[in-house]
């Protein structure tokens, strides 16, 4: 089977260092696992990545020792979720906003069948209304509920026409309505925006973002015929770090508190407050209203 990412592979690899930033903590995202370094409060770097000398390897799961997805499975419950139960899922949630089943797609078991046509709108909704309504994958691990490029559980490869992701449907719509270039590519960058998730583990996190850079290159290639420019890089990376980000989903705070200076000169006012003796400061994660051009904090969201 031929490896799922290759973070040295265009475009990965000339967008990773933007891919790794945390804009909460103006750092790069953590391991937040031990297996890596030892310390899961390590930040995630490029060198790290493209070394060749590291015991582990960041991966998609289906890819990783088998002994390792066992312990995660324990420590962390991780478990990844099939494609065939994403797109049950992702059908109630279009059955609900549509008013009518098979919207996308009939399901047969464990597979699927696309639904071949333009998708027909309710009354006093329009394929508009669909592209910018906001949907949030909890703990995404690698978003497969958002870019379904392959089945997360086997690591089988998805052909773009049946794909089930929520990004998946968005863009499917936007081609069957869109038909001039510059007009296409707002509107899937306003899919982009419309999709969020956030994850503990950092190396989880940076396989969902390069899943969601990919797709776009997916389907950018397959209705252009061309690879994308660094200028709409840049802009698609800006937006998947904002709306993917590292976050503890119970306190809603950057996992582990304020990130650890690397170079902190200790006062004598360190000393008086304790700074040694305190757990670290939590942190909460901000992320980015794309209508109001600002930050909020996730957790003041209503």
């Amino acid at each position: 089977m031929a490896r799922l990412i290759n973070f040295r592979e265009y475009p990965i690899i000339i967008c990773l260092k933007k891919m790794l930033k945390d804009n909460t903590t103006g750092r790069n995202i953590i391991f937040a696992t031990d297996i890596y370094t030892g310390n899961p409060r390590d930040e995630i770097t490029e060198e790290f990545i493209l070394s060749n000398g590291t015991e582990y390897e960041i991966c998609p799961r289906v890819e990783k020792d088998s002994n390792l997805q066992n312990d995660r499975t324990r420590k962390k419950a991780e478990v990844f979720t099939p494609s065939w139960i994403c797109n049950k899922m992702n059908n109630h949630c279009d059955s609900e906003w549509f008013g009518r089943d098979n919207v996308f797609n009939v399901e047969d078991g464990e597979s699927w069948k696309s639904v071949g046509g333009p998708i027909e709108f309710p009354k006093g909704r329009n394929w508009k209304d669909y592209i910018l309504s906001k949907r949030l994958e909890i703990t995404c691990g690698e978003a497969p509920y958002i870019a379904s490029r392959y089945d997360a559980a086997t690591g089988e490869i998805i052909s773009l026409s049946n794909r089930i992701g929520i990004l998946d449907r968005k863009i499917r719509i936007i081609n069957e309505n869109v038909h001039e270039e510059k007009e296409w590519l707002k509107w899937v960058f306003n899919a982009f925006k419309s999709v969020y998730g956030y994850e503990f583990q950092g190396d989880n996190l940076l396989i969902a973002r390069v899943n969601l850079l990919l797709t776009f290159v997916d389907y950018l290639e397959d209705r252009w015929k061309r690879q994308p420019t660094d200028k709409e890089l840049n802009e698609l990376v800006k937006i998947i770090v904002w709306n993917f980000w590292q976050m503890d989903g119970i306190t809603g705070t950057v996992p582990f508190g304020k990130p650890v200076e690397e170079f902190h000169q200790m006062t004598f006012f360190d000393y008086q407050q304790g700074i040694n003796d305190t757990e670290p400061e939590q942190v909460d994660c901000v992320i980015y209203d794309w209508e109001k051009k600002e930050e909020v904090v996730y957790r003041k969201i209503q």
